[in-house]
């Protein structure tokens, strides 16, 4: 990180909407600057955990969210001094089209963030079907807000040369911003999509040789001499007190945790792979041992002090999750006796009754009274805002999350009651009854993805709920020993 508030290079690449190609366009800066011999750290922009996924694999090292909904202004400013590696370039993908935000005032854009962190922004243009009119429009989003610097255009889906000429020549002329390079349409055998994003990179063994490839590609049609010219072009940020306090504990995890803190098992697999790091940071800073396993590889769960199951896609994944009997009926067992179990999304769904997927039902833990299907459509997409109502072992009542959903997944049938559900959505869509927070026992399992940066109360909360369920085994352990 630097320190002394002295210039390092970052740069967001943006585009005019979402599906544009950016994020394979991301992954081949990140892959292409790798091989020239350049230190790199990602960002995303956005609740996004595939994306993530393949920035991080391309840059081989964690790729960090910096989202101003879930995550206040200054936090995300902080996060990012201090997760920025020095020496290193950050490249920061955003999310959706540049001005795209939640209100009239574009609020959390990709522009805002880009005005937050003073970073300069490289446009991925999908050239498809068009010509000198796209000239216009990078006028227009230049002119649009004065304090976004737009510094270069990278041309995407390139018909051919000719095509490529007249794009460049037009942007260049109109809006003299520069045309740092044109790749070519790719085929999309590659880089296969699913619902919102890429396939998830744990679920591909060629995921490196997909990246290498998009790296080569991108290495000769962008000039990543330019390119990174622009992202050392750059304005010092001053660190924060808060910025500082985080990279010191990045530094010195001893003097963050506690060395004897309870084991939280994760169950991270190709059915259960979205975390965002900072999360994991946020409960090994509250003194945790993280313990990462998977029941589509065990049938035992190791000795732990509370789980964090995150979501993912165990619908791709539910025969397999189905056949491992042994497991679930130890998962079953332990929430019974009162393991702190916290679970967000896919994890929600694994701790069901089952899932029904094209009539045929695949039984789950049983954790919880529900019923889950699916459908070809999200049931729930975007940001979720919820109130904290009811008793449950990890919020406060009455303080306010924001978080965010996406799912496919339905609530076919819910058979608990209303003190079991212990939010109320102020935005999305929740699991019933527009609420959310399934609470049974110390178990809270959600639809909304929450970041820790944006919840600080909830790592602390895991860990002092796994704290004390270890000080209650070892109270009932003791009571067994004779005299």
């Amino acid at each position: 990180m630097q320190q002394n508030g002295l210039e390092f290079p970052r740069l967001i690449i943006s585009a005019l909407r979402g599906g544009s190609g950016k994020t394979i366009l991301s992954i081949g800066i990140l892959a292409a600057l790798k091989a020239l011999g350049k230190a790199v750290s990602p960002f995303k922009k956005g609740p996004d955990y595939i994306d993530a996924g393949w920035l991080a694999l391309a840059a081989g090292r964690p790729c960090y969210n910096l989202d101003t909904f879930m995550v206040s202004p200054r936090r995300v400013f902080a996060s990012f001094l201090s997760r920025s590696h020095q020496n290193s370039i950050a490249i920061i993908e955003g999310n959706r089209g540049l001005y795209d935000g939640i209100d009239l005032a574009g609020s959390t854009s990709t522009a805002e963030l880009a005005k937050l962190l003073h970073a300069p922004v490289v446009l991925c243009i999908d050239a498809t079907k068009t010509t000198r009119t796209m000239a216009a429009v990078v006028s227009g989003c230049d002119q649009f807000d004065p304090q976004v610097k737009i510094k270069g255009v990278i041309l995407n889906r390139v018909a051919g040369p000719r095509h490529e000429n007249i794009l460049r020549q037009s942007i260049e002329a109109y809006c003299n911003i520069p045309v740092l390079g044109a790749v070519p349409k790719l085929s999309k055998q590659n880089f296969p999509e699913r619902h919102m994003g890429l396939v998830p990179t744990p679920e591909h063994a060629w995921a490196q040789d997909a990246i290498k490839a998009i790296g080569e590609i991108v290495g000769r049609s962008v000039d990543m001499e330019a390119l990174t010219k622009i992202a050392h072009g750059v304005s010092p940020l001053q660190p924060t007190a808060e910025s500082q306090n985080s990279f010191a504990q990045q530094a010195h995890p001893a003097t963050a945790r506690v060395q004897t803190g309870p084991s939280i098992g994760i169950i991270k697999d190709a059915a259960f792979q979205f975390y965002y790091p900072e999360n994991i940071d946020a409960l090994v800073a509250a003194g945790a041992e993280i313990l990462f396993f998977s029941p589509l590889e065990t049938d035992t769960i190791p000795a732990v002090d509370a789980l964090y199951i995150g979501g993912g896609f165990p619908e791709t994944h539910a025969a397999a999750l189905a056949d491992n009997l042994k497991f679930r009926i130890a998962l079953k067992s332990l929430a019974d006796s009162g393991l702190p179990i916290y679970a967000e999304c896919g994890g929600l769904m694994y701790l069901g009754e089952k899932l029904v997927l094209k009539e045929k039902s695949y039984p789950m833990t049983g954790v919880l009274p529900i019923v889950y299907g699916f459908s070809k459509k999200p049931q729930g997409h975007g940001y979720t805002i919820f109130e904290v109502e009811k008793e449950n072992p990890y919020f406060d009542i009455g303080w306010e999350y924001r978080g965010h959903e996406f799912h496919y997944s339905k609530v076919l049938e819910w058979r608990g009651g209303d003190e079991n559900l212990v939010f109320r959505m102020k935005r999305g869509n929740g699991i019933h009854n527009e609420r959310d927070g399934a609470c049974v026992k110390n178990v809270l399992a959600t639809y909304t993805h929450l970041h820790a940066l944006g919840a600080p109360a909830w790592a602390k909360a895991l860990v002092r709920n796994a704290a004390a369920y270890r000080q209650s085994i070892a109270n009932a352990a003791k009571s067994l020993l004779p005299g």
